[in-house]
């Protein structure tokens, strides 16, 4: 088979396109012949050997990275049922690291198996990007009566959040950088939608909002965007911290909090545990309001040989929604 290979920490061009043995599935394992494998930052972190970045430590190299993977299940291992044999699937790889490739294994208590309406690309971002969005959502707790700043709209969590909040009823403020992502958070069905590479953009918010103030802001941000987020939201307001895209995490003091009377949370890492179900549950809701249409994901689609370009291009944030593999 091909697979994407890392022989050493860097730049994306450290990604080689080459061949591989093909994996074979163990005891209560399956092989899945990946039709899409998702990209994701955490990848770009591994491959640059930034262990910092990381919640796991660095594997010994070589290894073939990606998280996610969705296709059909073309060998099982002993003790699996045949039945599984020519079934669609999606499958959360953990910390194993082993998606970009033709095929993958992971063992069958894993696996999702998918209706033939989600297509591969989809479930890819559902099984990893939408589990973390519906975690979120949980947390968030949203109603028709709050109005919600959602940063980074145009991103695979950003854009699944903007329309779970329509979906909920409130009003929903977009943000992302740029005219194109912009206009995309505008189709998304997002209320009010705002560049703020745009240094005015929380007052284009206020004046759109007509006198009312945020009550939820989802940030995946930091920096100063999620410095300029927290600052609209009213008193007695939420925010939910979920990244730090820009480089920092927000800032924020126990004064901000006593001035606005806010309710702060980060959901993240085992924070998102405590959902109900954990997150193989999330995982199948995630899947489940796909197969629904409630939520679409956008994708940003690289075929599998163009790896590093995926990865300059989902760091330089010249990507839309989820990046995935197409082998």
């Amino acid at each position: 088979m091909h697979a994407v290979r890392l022989h050493t920490f860097g730049p994306a061009e450290n990604l080689r396109h080459e061949e591989a043995p093909d994996p074979v599935p163990g005891p209560g394992q399956v092989r899945i012949a990946v039709g899409a494998a998702g990209v994701h930052l955490l990848d770009t972190a591994l491959r640059e050997g930034a262990a910092d970045q990381l919640p796991f430590a660095l594997p010994e190299l070589p290894i073939t990275v990606g998280r996610e993977v969705a296709g059909v299940v073309d060998a099982v291992g002993d003790g699996v049922e045949e039945s599984w044999l020519g079934r669609r699937v999606a499958a959360h790889l953990g910390l194993v690291n082993a998606g970009y490739a033709e095929f993958a294994v992971r063992e069958v208590e894993a696996l999702h198996p998918l209706p033939d309406e989600v297509a591969f690309d989809t479930a890819v971002a559902m099984v990893g990007t939408g589990r973390t969005a519906l975690a979120i959502l949980h947390l968030a707790e949203l109603t028709a009566d709050d109005v919600v700043l959602v940063t980074a709209a145009a991103g695979g969590i950003g854009t699944l959040l903007v329309q779970a909040a329509k979906n909920a009823g409130a009003t929903v403020v977009g943000a992302a950088g740029g005219a194109d992502k912009v206009e995309r958070v505008r189709a998304l069905g997002a209320d009010v939608a705002v560049d703020y590479d745009v240094p005015e953009w929380p007052e284009l918010v206020r004046e759109a909002l007509h006198g009312r103030e945020v009550t939820v802001a989802l940030d995946g941000v930091g920096g100063a965007p999620g410095r300029a987020a927290l600052e609209l939201i009213g008193f007695g307001g939420r925010l939910l911290l979920f990244g730090w895209s820009a480089g920092t995490v927000t800032e924020l003091s126990a004064q901000d909090l006593y001035d606005r009377m806010l309710q702060v949370t980060v959901a993240l890492g085992p924070r998102l545990l405590t959902v109900p179900g954990g997150l193989r549950g999330a995982q199948d809701r995630a899947i489940a309001e796909a197969a629904a249409g409630r939520l679409v994901p956008a994708v940003t689609r690289f075929p599998l040989r163009d790896a590093a370009a995926a990865h300059r291009a989902l760091q330089s944030r010249g990507t839309v929604g989820k990046v995935v593999l197409i082998p």
